[in-house]
Formats: structure tokens, sequence, C-alpha cells
């Protein structure tokens, strides 16, 4: 055990781990196994790339089937340069942070109109479109082996540990990444991002951590201290507001719905949406998107953003044919998966004060 900072031998620490991840490595669909690139395998930057997008506020068990769906309909930066831009709003549909999806489409495009390789440099990399500084930090250390210091969650949970950092985050933001940087080794960079992350995400988890099974525990200051598993300290977060708002569901006769498509940019942009009020913290001022004998049914939808928390009640009226909509325009009842998550609830909610055609 070590009882300090300075005492660590970070290279040591390096070895060991990548001697675990040599055969513990989690088998992912984007990922080249250790054993595989010390066989010659190279990683493909298109997969590295798609992945880290995807996996940005998101879990690797929610991002499989997105990841496998876009790789077998786009194999490649070419491909899904090409694509239209509904078709893969509509894949990424339920997958939320949706400027995501549009950074994703102006990258693709970015980088083939340029000859369709991947800048390896992380300068470069960081200046295509929805790529910052830990994106591009990950292409580069993965995809192409570069020694940068790649620091997510997970990173920084260990590092924490590892060097006993008391101060909380995000304080603690800047000194975790210089200590991540110190362990980071010239040879497999990309090997040791990952073993990092993996080990965050199998071992040294945010409750409960399996320290008995840990490769470094022996250079661990944070439990030679008996402190481990309270790090990272973090900074009490404020209370999120809730917010509110109306969600109109108008339904025609042949079974149309009126639905409009969101500004590209802002919550849901680019997304195919039931109309909405605005959502405030006061209550809501009605706004139909077409005159129509409108009704509140029961309960209410919600959901939560990243920086609030949302309330909608749901309105649902049916149509003539005729009807001529202020907003939005009447489409055929959409694929549930094309629509994002909130309004799948909105949908869900609507769906038995419908007619059934």
């Amino acid at each position: 055990m070590r009882d300090s900072p300075e005492a660590i031998d970070t290279e040591a620490a390096a070895a060991a781990l990548l001697r675990w991840y040599d055969h513990a490595a989690r088998i992912l669909p984007w990922r080249v196994s250790p054993a595989a690139r010390g066989a010659g395998a190279v990683p493909d930057p298109y997969r590295v790339w798609l992945s880290e997008i995807m996996l940005q506020q998101t879990t690797v068990a929610a991002v499989r089937d997105y990841f496998h769906r876009f790789t077998t309909r786009w194999p490649d930066i070419q491909a899904l340069a090409a694509a239209e831009d509904a078709e893969v709003m509509a894949e990424w549909a339920g997958l939320g942070y949706y400027a995501r999806a549009r950074n994703l489409m102006a990258c693709a495009r970015a980088i083939s109109d340029a000859g369709g390789r991947f800048p390896e440099d992380r300068a470069a990399l960081q200046a295509l479109p929805g790529i910052g500084p830990y994106t591009a930090a990950a292409i580069a250390a993965i995809a192409f082996d570069h020694p940068e210091t790649v620091v997510d969650g997970n990173v920084e949970r260990v590092t924490a540990r590892l060097f006993a950092v008391i101060d909380p985050l995000p304080r603690a933001k800047p000194q975790l990444a210089s200590l991540a940087g110190k362990l980071t080794p010239t040879k497999r960079p990309g090997d040791f991002a990952q073993a990092m992350m993996d080990l965050g995400a199998t071992i040294c988890t945010p409750r409960s951590p399996r320290c008995q099974d840990c490769p470094i525990a022996g250079f661990c200051v944070g439990r030679s201290l008996g402190i481990a598993t309270d790090l990272p300290a973090k900074s009490a977060k404020p209370a999120k507001p809730t917010r509110r708002g109306i969600a109109y569901v108008a339904q025609r006769r042949d079974g149309a719905l009126l639905l409009e498509t969101r500004p590209p940019k802002g919550l849901l942009g680019g997304m195919p949406c039931f109309p909405t009020t605005n959502w405030t913290e006061d209550a809501p001022d009605p706004a139909p998107p077409i005159p129509a004998d409108w009704r509140l049914i029961d309960g209410e939808v919600r959901h939560t953003f990243t920086h609030f928390h949302l309330r909608l009640q749901i309105a649902v009226a049916h149509t003539a044919l005729a009807a001529s909509p202020e907003r939005g325009d009447f489409r055929a009842a959409p694929d549930r998966a094309a629509l994002p998550t909130l309004m799948r609830k909105c949908w869900e909610h609507a769906k038995p004060h419908l007619l059934d055609i």
C-alpha cells in the first residue's frame, strides 16, 4: 500500500493495468481486442468515432443496438455522409441529446468532403463538428494509438481514488486530468485508455468497488487511507426546476396525426414532435395548433432533461379531413421508434383516447 500520491510508481501502475486489460477487456462491437491489436489489427476510426459520440451521456447497454443498426445501414463515413438527415434522426430517436445526431451528420460530411479520412491529430479532430476535447483525445488514442490522455467519468473516479484527490468535482477536474496524464504510457496508450474505462465500469464502480479484484489496488492511496469509496467527492448540485406545458395530439378522421419538425437547434432539434406550448415554470398558456374541440385527458407525461424536469398535460382532438393546421402538418401515424422518447410517452398516453384506425 502507498500512503501518499507522490509515492505512486505511475509506470508500474500503468503496466499492471495493461496486464489486467489483456485478459479482462470487455468485448464491445466497436473495439479491437488487445489480442487482435497485438496481432496487427487496426481499429476503424469511423467505428471509434461513432461509438464515442453515441456513448456521450449514455450507457454501453443503451448504445449497443443503435451502434449495430447504424453500422449495418451506414458502414463507413461516406455512407453516413450521404444519408438523408431525416433517416439518421429517425435511427437516433430514443438515444437522446439530439444535437449529437446533427453534429454527427455535419462531421461525417466534413470528413467526406475532405477525402474521407479521419485526421489523426487531436487538434485537427477537435476542429470537426461535435468533437470536443474528450472525444478528440479518445479517437487519437484508441484509433491511432497517440499518447493522449482520455478522461471520462470512469477515469476521473479511478484517478481520484488512486491519488486520493479530496477536492470535489467539478473543481477537481483539472487536477484529475493532470494526474491521469502522468499515468498514460507512451506505449499502447489506446489500450490504456480503454483499460481505465473498463476498470471504472467493472471494478472501481461508484458504489461498492471491488478493491480485492483491482489490478492497481496496491498503488491506491485512497484504499490505503480507507477513503476510496467516498471519492470522488462532489459539490452539491442545485435542484432542477420543473417546467410545465401542454402537448397537442390531433388525429384526422383518416388516422393521420398532426406533427411538426422541431427547429434544428435546441431541445429535440430536427425531430418530429407533437406541437406543444412553451415550457415554463408557471402554468402554461394554451396554444392549440389548430381550431378543434380540445380535451385535456387525465394524468400527465413526465420527463427529465439535463437541466430541468418537464411535466406535460396531453390535449387530444379529432379533426375533419379538410382541417388546416396553423403549425405542423398531418402525417401518417409515425413509427413509434422514429419519435424522441418524450414524444413516445405523449403518444402512449394519448392513444387510448384516439380512434382505432
